[in-house]
């Protein structure tokens, strides 16, 4: 009778792993792609635009969230007068999360 139950939750845990999985790889693209638009706002290139994208990414593996990268974008914009509020660089975080999530969901199908 267990052996049902057992195959079940085996398929639930899959599932959720799963899904964390497409959850993390999701966000580290977005945060990828947020420090790209914002590189190349700020006007970086290359290397140092590559640097800037780590950057953003190091700081979710250290537990950043989101509220932080938005502080951070928007700190680096202000230095240098470049006039994005927090509000729009959040906005844009919404919109690269979106783009994010597509792009991984079409990756997997493939």
């Amino acid at each position: 009778m267990s052996g049902g139950f057992d195959e079940r939750e085996k398929s639930y845990e899959a599932k959720w792993a799963h899904d964390e999985d497409l959850r993390f790889r999701s966000i580290a693209r977005r945060n990828k792609l947020l420090g790209q638009w914002a590189a190349e706002t700020i006007g970086l290139k290359d290397a140092a635009a590559q640097s800037y994208a780590n950057e953003l990414l190091d700081m979710e593996v250290r537990g950043a969230k989101d509220d932080d990268l938005v502080q951070k974008v928007s700190g680096d914009f202000a230095a240098r007068n470049i006039a994005y509020s927090a509000h729009f660089v959040r906005h844009k975080l919404d919109e690269l999360a979106a783009l994010a999530t597509e792009q991984i969901m079409r990756e997997t199908k493939a």
